[in-house]
């Protein structure tokens, strides 16, 4: 009897470890670029992801499959927010990692067209207030609902939208004010 109960023991422990390693395969890079993006530490947001999955493993799966998107992202902004209290202070983006994420997905071609826009774009999204940069980022680089986001957050999802529409109406501005940059003529090599 007692075999029996191991083995449903271990099956029940497989079934929960798949579950898991299927949501770390799909969240973990995101979620260690959003706390990268918090905390301005690579290093520091691959433990808060790793603190963030340890945990999944310990809860029960059965009310969390449909929402663990959202569960994840709520533990590390949590784990993150906690850090930087402990720090006192928060560490703005730096160039590197604003040219990093400028060109995170677009083909060769595209970089040299929309790299420009794009800096000029995330440079202004620091100058946002925090609270707004922070919905920003999670709807438009973590592809997160209002509701989602106001589950990782706490606000009410009028508040998200409210806050979404006032950054975007706010970076618009700032992008129209500011020309862009002339292109640069391309050298030929001889």
């Amino acid at each position: 009897m007692q075999a029996t109960d191991q083995t449903n023991g271990n099956e029940v422990a497989t079934a929960n470890g798949d579950w898991v390693r299927e949501a770390f395969r799909q969240h973990q890079a995101a979620l260690v670029s959003y706390v990268q993006h918090v905390l301005g530490d690579l290093d520091q947001a691959r433990d808060v992801v790793q603190e963030a999955f340890l945990r999944l493993c310990r809860e029960d799966d059965s009310g969390l499959r449909d929402r663990v998107a959202p569960w994840l992202y709520t533990v590390c902004r949590r784990r993150a927010l906690d850090l930087l209290r402990k720090e006192r202070r928060m560490q703005p983006i730096n160039e590197n990692q604003t040219e990093r994420w400028a060109s995170r997905e677009p083909t060769p071609a595209d970089a040299a067209e929309t790299n420009d826009q794009t800096g000029r774009a995330l440079r202004f999204l620091q100058r946002l207030p925090e609270n707004q940069r922070e919905v920003v980022v999670l709807k438009f680089q973590h592809a997160l609902s209002y509701q989602e986001i106001g589950g990782v957050t706490g606000l009410s999802v009028s508040n998200v939208g409210f806050l979404i529409h006032t950054a975007l109406k706010t970076l618009r501005r700032w992008l129209d004010a500011e020309p862009a940059p002339a292109a640069q003529p391309q050298r030929r090599s001889p």
